[in-house]
């Protein structure tokens, strides 16, 4: 048997259900802050809001290589400054090497300046970031992708600084060795004689030195060590003879009783020898800092196109949320007064109900 309810009462029913109802949806407004939680509640606001959110998703996640592309031209960048420092030290050793006047130190120099050039491939090759070395040449170029189809990107080409001798255009130089002798003082004693002399000569430089019956050996060596570049020393019995000028050649000049002529080995010229040689190194040098600074300022202008994208990408990401919101979100205040405005309406509809199920109730007083 179906229940039959008075008009009054079925009113006032279909109201506190139609209270309860919108009561329910404000609650979970509030409780989700949403007020477009699915496709039910306003498909085009939900799948708008949903397509916006997962470009600012995909946008998201180029965001992080952009960081990591920042970071690799940071520390390609600071390679290069490092760099730079090492050969601008490399040209002052050129430039003491160029104001001595001593083939010893010039030799010297030259070392010091392949020590250099050593450091400069080392540090070369220490500059990569996350497996990535924009100086290490070959294999490492960097591309930086921009947004989520892979449309817009950027090509940062890597150059190779861990062979000095490519795109720095510096090689290594010859450091150069003396040449060495050796005479014993009993050869020179047997092969001195009246107007004897002995001539030295080490390549451009030499003497000759009185080498008279009875040559004190003395005066050999200090006749020797007169000579640029050459060093003459005697333990008593031998007398050495070192010249970083070229190899080494001595012999007597009258041959009656003839002295063994003495030749020197070792000899090897350094390219910091001459004056003309060292010039050279310089220019080499001087273009090889151009280089430098030509690719610090390419670097430089990505490291500022990636950062300028990198946060026009935050931007982005910030507006696509934002318009996402703007679609879904609910507002609290607004929210709040209707859920307050709905309990009110509740309680009146129920106080309403009460009294419409009293009138059903004094028809039945009645009977």
């Amino acid at each position: 048997m179906a229940i039959q309810l008075s008009a009054a009462v079925r009113q006032n029913l279909s109201a506190l259900q139609s209270t309860a109802e919108m009561l329910g949806q404000t609650q979970n407004r509030l409780s989700t802050g949403l007020k477009v939680n699915s496709a039910l509640d306003n498909p085009g606001s939900f799948f708008t809001a949903q397509s916006l959110n997962s470009r600012a998703s995909d946008l998201g996640s180029l965001l992080d290589d952009q960081g990591q592309a920042v970071q690799t031209l940071k520390a390609a960048d600071e390679g290069i400054q490092a760099i730079t420092k090492l050969a601008e030290a490399a040209k002052a050793k050129a430039n003491q090497a160029l104001q001595s006047s001593s083939t010893s130190d010039r030799r010297k120099f030259a070392g010091e300046y392949n020590e250099l050039l050593s450091q400069i491939e080392t540090l070369a090759k220490d500059a990569g970031y996350s497996g990535k070395n924009l100086l290490g040449g070959t294999g490492n170029d960097l591309s930086v992708v921009f947004n989520e189809s892979g449309s817009s990107k950027a090509a940062v080409s890597a150059v190779d600084f861990t062979d000095t001798t490519g795109t720095l255009g510096l090689a290594d130089l010859t450091v150069g060795t003396s040449s060495t002798a050796t005479v014993t003082i009993a050869a020179l004693a047997a092969a001195d004689e009246a107007s004897d002399t002995l001539v030295y000569s080490a390549g451009s430089t030499g003497t000759t030195i009185a080498f008279g019956a009875g040559a004190d050996p003395a005066d050999i060596l200090a006749g020797l060590n007169a000579v640029d570049g050459t060093t003459a020393t005697s333990d008593g019995t031998t007398i050495t003879i070192t010249s970083t000028e070229g190899q080494i050649a001595l012999d007597d000049s009258d041959s009656t009783a003839d002295l063994t002529a003495v030749a020197g080995t070792g000899y090897v010229a350094g390219t910091f020898d001459t004056d003309a040689a060292i010039n050279t190194t310089l220019t080499s040098l001087t273009d090889a800092l151009g280089t430098l600074r030509s690719q610090a300022s390419t670097f430089g202008t990505n490291l500022t196109v990636v950062e300028n994208r990198q946060d026009f990408t935050k931007s982005m990401i910030n507006t696509l949320q934002e318009g996402a919101g703007k679609l879904t979100l609910a507002d609290s205040n607004q929210e709040g007064a209707n859920l307050l405005a709905l309990q009110t309406r509740q309680s009146l509809a129920s106080t309403s109900l009460s009294f419409a199920s009293q009138a059903d109730q004094n028809v039945l007083r009645l009977l």
